[in-house]
């Protein structure tokens, strides 16, 4: 099962690992994506932590850990090919994979029926 964040993140849960990366919704919104920066393996993060930083034509944007875990793979392919993440976000797209993840905080995220009726109200 998939989970949402209101950041435009989402999060699949697969046995014991967690896949984390950016919505198609925040893909259309961010555009051409020129550069990625990734959080390195190893690392201890806890949810609201900084997990990268993309960066577009036009500006540059933080993202934010939607869960707490440790990194044990980072989507290296994003480093030759940073436009992945905007031509399938929820794809090949993905930033990085967790272990140790909190799964008590996946009770705060959206479902993708609640995350679709979020973001229709976002676009009015």
């Amino acid at each position: 099962m998939r989970y949402y964040s209101e950041d435009h993140e989402w999060v699949e849960v697969i046995g014991d690992k967690a896949v984390t990366g950016i919505t198609e919704f925040a893909a259309e919104l961010i555009g051409n994506i020129n550069y990625v920066k990734l959080p390195e393996e190893g690392n201890d993060l806890i949810i609201g932590d900084p997990l990268g930083v993309l960066e577009a034509d036009d500006a540059e944007y933080d993202l934010y850990s939607p869960i707490s875990g440790t990194v044990v793979a980072v989507n290296d392919s994003l480093e030759d090919d940073p436009n992945l993440m905007m031509e399938s976000p929820e794809q090949k797209g993905w930033i990085c994979k967790f272990i140790n993840i909190d799964s008590t905080e996946l009770n705060d995220m959206m479902n993708e029926e609640a995350y679709a009726r979020y973001t229709r109200n976002l676009r009015k």
